[in-house]
């Protein structure tokens, strides 16, 4: 009996970082746009070719927003966010003799889900390649702060490098990423759902040469993330320092993109994304922390208490809509059109967590998930005395 009341719980919705879960949730609108626009209204891989499918004028200026200010930045703010989590879940479990096989049982977990995603329901999946960073990053978590920096600013020497010197052969070639746009806009805006898979099954080699390029970053920065939570700097926040954090990622990662971007439309600078996520974290969690911000963006807490949820939820809907077994529309909408779905999409998403986790502790998926990673079923009503916090 008294090894059971001592073993190891998932944390207590009271106890969560509002901020942290206000940042996750405003990342989500990134991801989402960035995962709309570019993967689920056209194909994953058009922007690597330069001709691509031209639209009004009004969809030209979205879309040169999203890729300057938003595209890959969204999901540099959710690799920090996966990494602070993990150190978050390393430092909770440090008096529990099962820390490390929970740990490798929650990403265990998490790829599980995520390879059920990348086949069953959409190959833009990120959470397949989260679980395998996770793992790498792991036995790191054991070492000093100072590793977690070197190590951090390694994995990311390595991805600006691969950036500037592709590796021969890893990325697919003009030709063939031509056919695969090809087939997908004659397949998934007509086929049935059997079409559609077996499709994505097939192009699962590009998909895994794409996630290549990204995967050193994805890495250096969870471990980043874990090194700004051993910091401390998020448990105390110092609102002078996040903001001055915010005013120089911002300003140095926006000129460095734009000069990019003047130069190549096609891809924003890779140190200048780095930059613009950090800047961006910051700016988001120092006014989180304010007392005007609280109200400002508590709305957004709900939402990022259950990101987990609402991603996979964001992506059969999506596959709905635009895909053969449900309205069809791949290839029909502009840039601005499937963003105004996608914007009433995440609204929805926002009373949706709210009215939820109004009732229960976690999301559905949440749930399932530390339900896995602790092998026992966790309570999932929220006691009155919660609701009322």
């Amino acid at each position: 009996m008294g090894d059971r009341a001592a073993s190891p719980r998932p944390i207590n919705p009271t106890e969560r970082i509002d901020a942290i879960d206000a940042l996750r949730g405003v990342a989500l609108f990134g991801v989402l746009a960035m995962n709309l626009v570019m993967g689920f209204r056209v194909s994953i891989f058009e922007q690597f070719l330069i001709a691509k499918t031209t639209g009004s004028t009004l969809d030209g200026v979205v879309e040169t927003i999203l890729i300057l200010g938003v595209d890959l930045k969204a999901f540099a703010l959710f690799s920090l966010l996966f990494g602070i989590g993990l150190a978050i879940q390393f430092e909770r479990l440090a008096t529990s003799p099962r820390r490390a096989q929970l740990l490798v049982r929650r990403l265990a977990v998490l790829l599980a889900i995520g390879l059920l995603h990348l086949c069953l329901i959409w190959h833009g999946d990120i959470l397949t390649e989260y679980a395998l960073a996770g793992l790498i990053v792991l036995p790191l978590l054991w070492g000093p702060r100072w590793l977690l920096a070197c190590s951090a600013l390694a994995f990311l020497t390595m991805y600006l490098l691969m950036q500037a010197y592709p590796p021969y052969g890893l990325f697919p070639d003009a030709q063939t990423l031509a056919r695969a746009v090809a087939d997908e806009h004659r397949i998934y805006a007509t086929g049935g759902y059997a079409d559609v898979l077996a499709l994505r099954l097939r192009e699962m080699p590009y998909i895994f040469s794409l996630h290549a390029f990204i995967f050193p970053r994805t890495i250096g920065l969870f471990l980043l993330g874990a090194y700004t939570w051993r910091s401390g700097i998020l448990r105390t926040p110092h609102q002078g320092l996040m903001f001055v954090i915010a005013a120089a990622g911002i300003v140095s990662g926006a000129t460095l993109t734009i000069l990019d971007y003047r130069k190549n439309p096609m891809f924003a600078d890779p140190s200048g994304t780095i930059l613009l996520a950090l800047g961006y974290a910051a700016a988001i969690i120092g006014i989180a922390n304010l007392a005007s911000g609280k109200t400002l963006l508590g709305w957004a807490a709900p939402l990022g208490r259950m990101a987990f949820t609402n991603y996979l939820m964001q992506s059969v809907i999506f596959g709905w809509i635009f895909y053969g077994y449900g309205l069809g529309l791949f290839g029909r909408l502009g840039v601005a059109h499937a963003l105004a779905i996608g914007l009433a999409v995440y609204v929805g998403q926002v009373f949706f967590s709210k009215w939820w986790l109004r009732r229960y502790r976690y999301g559905p998926v949440e749930w399932l998930w530390r339900t896995l990673m602790y092998g026992e079923a966790q309570p999932m009503l929220r006691l009155r005395i919660e609701a009322v916090r």
